[in-house]
């Protein structure tokens, strides 16, 4: 009889440990299908809001098509740019050195915009024209605001020429 009731005491044992363990597996099941909903959306929205950027030539050669929105960058041409009567509606070219691509845009342009200088042009391409919606200027890392070079002590943008020796 004593053999007979540790045999019921274990298998007892045997199946609290085996639903602990069913539970502890359906958990764990449940948390990696939330965790594959959680990736799965949120790749989802990165794919509808990442914005690529191309070169002139690369949209030209069709390498952005069925991109939605692109970022091209290049330098715009020098006597391109163009302001309607109004001012808003401004159009220009953008250069990669290879292939142009005319660009219209409506609104203010940065400070720093200038022909034979740098630019990044946020939008869509419909195969013939750029139509931009933001412009960012372009600038190296040289660039003082106007109106502060007079305000910095000489040489104060200056790279230091060597460093002093901490050892003597």
């Amino acid at each position: 009889m004593a053999a007979f009731t540790c045999f019921m005491a274990q298998t007892k044992r045997r199946k609290m440990m085996a639903r602990a363990y069913q539970k502890r597996m359906l958990w764990a099941a449940a948390s990696l299908v939330v965790l594959a909903l959680i990736a799965f959306f949120v790749v989802q929205a990165l794919r509808d809001n990442l914005v690529f950027f191309y070169t002139t030539t690369q949209v030209a050669d069709g390498t952005a098509a069925g991109q939605k929105h692109l970022r091209i960058g290049g330098m715009v041409q020098a006597g391109s740019l163009k302001r309607s009567t109004n001012g808003v509606d401004i159009s220009f070219n953008l250069s990669d050195g290879q292939t142009t691509i005319p660009v219209i845009y409506q609104g203010s342009l940065p400070d720093l915009f200038k022909e034979g200088k740098g630019a990044v042009a946020d939008g869509s391409w419909d195969g013939k024209l750029f139509h931009a919606t933001t412009i960012l200027a372009k600038h190296d890392e040289n660039y003082m605001p106007p109106g502060m070079e007079g305000a910095m002590p000489n040489g104060a943008n200056q790279e230091p020429q060597s460093m002093p020796s901490l050892q003597q």
